[in-house]
């Protein structure tokens, strides 16, 4: 299970934009206020740190004056504890942050954008701060790591902590498949080597011994592709286990490999029958192929029902206009 692409923050932030953008305004909200303008550097440093021990996604603060300028220097969050503190008289006057909160009285929220410190997506929450009289005082920023914020409402924050250990013991499986993929090629090779042994020594001719080959090989490519399957879907490839497509996705591969497996057994069945004109293997494999076709067709009723579950479940998520 690798971390979120870029289109998977960008759809599940689609997914719950509207839990965003309350949640960011009940935050910026709280601890919006002219005094925070007044503030030193070390108690701007003290409020982010107490933020983000309630809100891990939070990633930077900082002030601008009414022409967009900034104020202070950025105040960063605990994901870039390292960084050098700068940004103190910053034109900012083009950022959207700056236009938006400028446009409205309430709490605004950008669009995701690429953060220029990470790469990673962000948003930027920002509130126009009025004095008594009516005039602005300044603009509160604050920068999100969208990416984190997604998993932190979706309640997968723990799961995150024991990825590595899963990758691990999805590698190790693996890596045992391939092994096994390894020894089934070299006996197959071992039997190759017999067959050719027996082509060119003109001695009695076995119909049945090119058969060995093919079942060997025919397990190591069943054995491989369940292996990198595996790989691929919890190891390299990001897996949202909150959505029905991906476990969805999983399991048709898995299934997909089966019935491969199982089809090439039953021709090879087929086959044997047909060279030793005795029809002995004929009845099982029919039996294999109709057990190949109802798996088939019961990969079929679940990829349909479960892609017209998924439809409803985010018909019913979706807000009506």
């Amino acid at each position: 299970m690798s971390k979120m692409s870029h289109i998977n923050v960008i759809e599940k932030y689609e997914e719950h934009r509207a839990a965003i953008d309350h949640l960011l305004s009940s935050i910026l909200s709280c601890f919006a206020d002219e005094k925070l303008f007044e503030k030193s550097q070390n108690d701007l440093s003290e409020i982010l740190e107490s933020l983000c021990a309630y809100y891990p996604f939070v990633s930077l603060l900082y002030l601008l004056d009414s022409s967009g300028k900034q104020t202070c220097k950025n105040v960063y969050g605990n994901q870039f504890k390292h960084h050098t503190k700068t940004g103190m008289g910053a034109d900012r006057a083009k950022r959207p942050y700056y236009l938006l909160a400028m446009n409205s009285n309430d709490v605004v929220v950008t669009d995701p954008y690429l953060s220029s410190i990470r790469r990673e997506l962000c948003l930027s929450a920002s509130i126009k701060v009025v004095n008594d009289e009516g005039a602005v005082k300044g603009i509160i920023v604050l920068d999100v790591d969208l990416g984190l914020l997604l998993t932190f409402l979706t309640g997968d924050s723990h799961r995150t902590h024991f990825e590595p250990y899963f990758k691990a013991i999805y590698s190790s499986i693996v890596i045992g498949l391939f092994i096994v993929v390894l020894l089934l090629l070299y006996l197959a090779g071992k039997e190759c080597w017999m067959v050719l042994e027996t082509i060119f020594s003109r001695t009695e001719e076995n119909k049945l011994l090119p058969f060995g080959v093919v079942i060997y090989l025919t397990l190591a490519l069943a054995i491989f592709d369940l292996g990198k399957t595996t790989l691929e879907e919890e190891v390299l490839l990001y897996k949202d286990i909150l959505r029905h497509s991906s476990t969805r996705r999983t399991i048709t591969r898995f299934i997909s490999a089966i019935i491969i497996a199982v089809s090439i057994e039953a021709l090879l069945m087929i086959f044997k029958s047909a060279l030793q004109e005795s029809g002995e293997f004929m009845i099982q494999a029919v039996w294999v192929i109709l057990a190949a076709g109802f798996l088939l067709l019961c990969l079929a009723i679940y990829v349909y029902l479960g892609s017209k579950a998924e439809v409803i479940l985010v018909k019913n998520r979706t807000p009506e206009k």
